[in-house]
């Protein structure tokens, strides 16, 4: 019962013609790559319409990519599912970082060290569209990268490489030719480690608060799902 009436709120909420002006604004107003600043240095930013903001500030603010995790009950899950479905009718753009931020959580909670700096900041119900480091951030987002140019699917033939530097540190370089959200605070990627193909935790800024070298290629150009940023990447 007490499910059935959280979902109808959100189900009211959802209903409404705000929400649908604000899913077909984001669609009519597709993200932007901004390559380059006036100095000529590189930006690899993505800028996204308002409404964009909004629709992901709503899933974040109602669990929709952490919430079964940050608060684990029955039927957490089959909750978000249902959430999930009914915003679907409205907007499905915003639902791929939100997805994914709802998916990295199991591997994540693998390894201890990554966990404790991030999953605070994953499980946080606030959305921060801020590009800067993550530790001055009220929450994240995060993104994948699996697939490249000449496998797709075939994981196998991945050809970006990941070579260690120092303790868990290593250098990835090669490309993803699907690279979901690329302003999401982090990605979990899949690169060829020195013993096969392994995943990688990939963030946005490094250490030292300098930016990763993650650069953009270009925006993928889709008949739906125009309101998300997938993109093309090269890894430096």
């Amino acid at each position: 019962a007490h499910t059935d009436a959280w979902l109808a709120e959100r189900g009211a909420e959802l209903g409404t013609a705000e929400m649908a002006m604000l899913g077909e604004q984001a669609n009519r107003n597709p993200p932007t790559l901004k390559l380059f600043d006036g100095a000529g240095r590189r930006r690899d930013e993505v800028e996204f319409h308002p409404a964009y903001h909004e629709l992901m500030a709503y899933l974040k603010r109602h669990g929709a990519s952490a919430g079964p995790w940050a608060n684990p009950a029955p039927g957490a899950h089959v909750r978000r599912a249902a959430l999930f479905m009914m915003y679907a009718e409205i907007e499905d753009g915003t639902l791929c970082p939100t997805t994914m931020t709802y998916a990295v959580v199991p591997s994540i909670m693998r390894d201890r060290e990554i966990a404790q700096e991030w999953l605070p900041r994953i499980f946080s119900t606030e959305y921060d569209p801020r590009f800067i480091p993550p530790a001055q951030k009220r929450g994240v987002t995060l993104g994948m990268g699996m697939t490249e140019k000449q496998g797709g699917s075939d994981l196998r033939s991945n050809t970006t490489t990941a070579t260690p530097v120092a303790g868990r540190e290593y250098r990835i370089v090669g490309h993803k030719w699907f690279f979901s959200a690329p302003m999401s605070d982090a990605f979990l990627i899949l690169a060829q480690a020195p013993h096969g193909l392994s995943c990688f935790f990939l963030p946005r800024y490094l250490p030292d608060g300098a930016v990763n070298d993650i650069r953009i290629q270009r925006l993928k150009d889709k008949l739906g799902d125009r309101s998300n940023a997938g993109s093309e990447v090269e890894f430096w």
